[in-house]
């Protein structure tokens, strides 16, 4: 699991209290955060909003896609995903077209195929969660 200071989306102060709260992975964050209850309880152990809690947890689940590492988020930003709700709004091939378009402008190589449809037929599942 990915450490939460990957998360692009939490603010210093709110990255501290959760380090302080033993919340140092993604999937800690996304056990403590599964349920709206839990989200709100979380939410006021940081002194954040659910609404943040919220989009830490969405970014939280497309860094847990398999193969899924810096590069690869670096790469999601770029192409206007940042989180697993981006990634849900897309078909596949505007998925793809963005993905192509990001390698570009960061001047990498771009994904294969497969693992562009991976990655979207992960999202999938992840939303049926």
């Amino acid at each position: 699991m990915p450490p939460i200071t990957e998360l692009t989306r939490i603010e210093p102060v709110h990255l501290a209290r959760l380090q302080k709260q033993g919340i140092n992975t993604t999937g800690i964050l996304l056990d403590v955060s599964e349920t709206p209850t839990r989200r709100q309880y979380l939410a006021d152990h940081v002194k954040a909003s659910p609404n943040d809690v919220q989009a830490w947890r969405d970014e939280a689940l497309m860094l847990n896609l398999a193969g899924f590492g810096h590069p690869e988020h670096e790469l999601f930003v770029q192409a206007g995903f940042d989180g697993l709700r981006d990634v849900l709004a897309a078909d596949l091939p505007e998925f793809r077209v963005r993905i192509a378009r990001a390698a570009t402008q960061l001047a990498t190589d771009a994904p294969s195929d497969l693992t562009i449809e991976t990655w979207w037929e992960q999202a999938r599942t992840l939303e049926e969660e």
